[in-house]
């Protein structure tokens, strides 16, 4: 899709100046001295030749055709630019210069008019405010980077410019090689979704890598992710999700969202690997990129130092990942060649005197017993060893592994040269153990998440046109939030259990209701100016007379007019009483990318204390919902402690799945609670007793 781009027959720079000073003389210059091996026409105003070249003034002036121009012009002049290209039918664009939509202004009215030009011809570009492309298949440097990347299988996005920068000269140190490598500018047309749909199935890159700011279209990126993680892992850094960037809520569940939570959902949801740091993104970029995929979670390791042996075992059983017990067959091989002070189990400790033939026994030993799905090789410094031999017996006897291995080499100058050598026989090593364990956990998860099957849907039989009706009355009334009234309608048409309710105008009234659904019933104020009930005494329960219901009506009401004066009274909702249950909060915010945010958590008053809520993005699969109960701490309580029946969880996990059909169905639900939902014992099912629900 992208290679006019990736894999042009031909490159116009324009703007190539024969000024060595100038940004696209170092354009042009990256271009010819990088190898790349296609056909090259410099494009300046009044030079005829550049670096060599044969220059012309215009790419309308070019006899040949032109697969990819890059630009590097002032901003001014880059539309007429890019206007010829389309004449002339340029397929690709790299658009270096900057001025554009990041200078606000009349920049952004210049990118999108430039946008404009490039989807009427039909063309595709990268950037604007772009350090350019590298591709080291095709060996172009489409760049005013310092250097090109050595040739690898990892393919690298980047929202920043300095950043490309700063990790190409960085991987050049260390000797790691790049497949890909795109600085994502702007993108006003290019994006992380377009890369990640170019490079699936691409036979150059075994990993993806994307540091990223932003992304514009969420529901687009997690359908994509979704496929490309399935064959390739993509390993991401987000920047810019602290709770200084979240918006304000009025909901108990837009006041726990926020944008990090909406990443985190996205990520978990479209197999995406989040890394935290700069350094887990390389760590895991390197495990993905130079090692077998791991089979299963059991992982052995091989140390000659006790502490460190100590460390990588706590970080296994931490990590998702477990030991693994050694077949007698294996301890036996250990025993016959180990001293008798070594540790023949797990993690295999061949003690600080070990030498290389020892490393090697025992490598040998772990790499074959059918128990072990990846291994950990650990070597500190000590009087006796041998760093450089080891790691080339490491490297040969590991060759023709199907498990993975990954190595960490603690210490400074005296592993400098061992370091290399595993380097250069695509054999990770880490400088700390947990870094090592934690790369083969990342690998594990992936594998997890490529052999997970098809997600399932549900489809529930609704009343969308009740839904929609209520919506237009309320907006037609000048509201944005629906009164309990109207959120039990919605829940109804859903098909959510809800208590018998109904809304009482005068003490009498009230009376009657009560007599009729039983004793004793609950009452709340009904206004749509008052949110939370409790806080201005708006909730009376377990009232169990008419005395006690005629009074409570005159006390709401009196503390709704003094607390709230303003307040718009429609009566006092009269409900029965269900009886006690595991309380829990089902709720929507709307994040600005991805739609809507489903929670879930303990209810009632524990979530503002507690906050265990877990998030997950609609819509919702069975599978999802059920990883997403199952992920809050307090999932216990649900399953039932000390003797008590369980919760009806499928009861729970159906209106989680009703609650996501009904905020895909509507986009104009930002804000929704449902808190509490009572869910009753096993096999009882679950009832709303108040919801809350906020329309843009």
């Amino acid at each position: 899709m992208l290679e006019a781009i990736f894999a042009p027959q031909s490159v116009a720079v324009i703007g190539a100046s024969p000024e060595p000073a100038r940004l696209g003389h170092r354009v042009l210059k990256n271009i010819i001295d990088h190898g790349y091996q296609g056909h090259i026409y410099p494009i300046h105003p009044r030079a005829t030749e550049v670096l060599g070249w044969r220059a012309y003034r215009s790419v309308l002036d070019v006899p040949d055709p032109i697969d990819l121009a890059v630009i590097v012009i002032p901003p001014q002049h880059v539309n007429a630019a890019v206007e010829e290209c389309g004449r002339k039918g340029v397929r690709g664009l790299v658009v270096i210069t900057a001025g554009f939509k990041e200078v606000g202004g009349a920049g952004r009215d210049l990118e999108r008019e430039l946008l404009a030009i490039v989807r009427r011809y039909g063309m595709r570009m990268v950037g604007p405010n772009s350090l350019g492309i590298i591709d080291t298949i095709s060996r172009l440097n489409a760049s005013f980077a310092s250097s090109m990347p050595l040739p690898g299988n990892i393919a690298l996005m980047s929202q920043s410019g300095a950043i490309c920068a700063a990790i190409l000269d960085w991987s050049q140190q260390q000797g790691i090689g790049f497949s890909r490598f795109v600085s994502l500018g702007n993108k006003a047309d290019v994006d992380e979704v377009a890369l990640l749909e170019a490079w699936n199935h691409d036979e150059h890159s075994k990993v993806i890598l994307a540091y990223l700011e932003a992304i514009d279209d969420g529901p687009n990126f997690i359908r994509v992710a979704r496929e490309v993680t399935k064959t390739t892992p993509v390993v991401a850094i987000k920047s810019g999700t602290t709770a200084a960037g979240t918006r304000a809520a009025s909901s108990h569940t837009g006041s726990l969202a926020g944008s990090e939570t909406a990443y985190e959902a996205a990520f978990a949801q479209s197999g995406i690997l989040r890394a935290r740091t700069m350094n887990e993104l390389f760590d895991l970029a390197l495990v993905f990129a130079y090692q077998p995929m791991i089979r299963g979670n059991r992982v052995a390791i091989v140390t000659n130092a006790g502490g460190p042996g100590i460390i990588a075992t706590d970080t296994v059983e931490r990590s998702g990942l477990a030991m693994a017990e050694f077949t007698p067959e294996t301890i036996q091989r250990l025993q016959a060649k180990l001293p008798p002070n070594a540790n023949f189990f797990n993690p295999i400790d061949v003690i600080g005197d070990a030498t290389p033939d020892r490393y090697a026994w025992a490598i040998e030993s772990a790499l074959a017993d059918p128990n072990v799905d990846g291994l950990i090789v650990l070597f500190t410094p000590q009087a006796v060893s041998d760093p450089v031999v080891t790691a080339r017996l490491i490297v040969d006897l590991t060759r023709q592994s199907t498990k993975p291995v990954v190595t960490s080499f603690m210490g400074g100058s005296s592993i400098g040269e061992a370091v290399r050598v595993l380097n250069e026989a695509r054999i990770p090593n880490y400088l700390f153990p947990e870094r090592a364990v934690q790369s083969l956990a990342a690998m594990y998860r992936q594998s997890l998440w490529q052999r997970r099957p098809a997600p399932t849907y549900r489809h529930f039989e609704v009343d969308r046109a009740r839904v929609a009706q209520l919506f237009a009355d309320v907006r037609a009334s000048g509201r944005v939030e629906l009164g309990e009234v109207e959120a039990r309608q919605v829940m109804e048409a859903y098909g959510m259990r809800l208590p018998k309710s109904r809304l009482a105008h005068t003490p009498e009234e009230a009376v009657a209701i009560a007599n009729e659904f039983g004793y004793p019933v609950v009452m709340k104020i009904s206004s749509p100016d008052i949110l939370h009930k409790s806080d201005i005494g708006g909730v009376r329960v377990g009232l169990s007379d008419a005395a006690a219901v005629r009074d409570a009506f005159e006390l709401i009401e009196y503390r709704a007019r003094k607390y709230v004066p303003a307040a718009r009274i429609w009566g006092i909702l009269v409900q029965e009483m269900v009886r006690k249950g595991r309380e829990v909060l089902v709720g929507v915010s709307r994040d600005p990318q991805f739609g809507p945010l489903i929670a879930v958590g303990m209810g009632g008053i524990y979530v503002e204390v507690l906050k265990d809520v877990a998030f997950r993005l609609a819509p919702l699969s069975v599978e999802e919902v059920q990883e997403q109960i199952r992920s809050i701490r307090a999932y216990p309580l649900l399953r039932g402690v000390r003797g008590e029946p369980p919760a009806d969880i499928a009861a729970l996990e159906e209106t989680v799945l009703r609650v996501s059909q009904l905020v895909t169905d509507f986009p104009e639900i930002v804000e929704m609670d449902i808190n509490p939902l009572v869910v009753h014992y096993e096999g009882e099912g679950a009832v709303v007793l108040d919801a809350r629900i906020i329309l843009n």
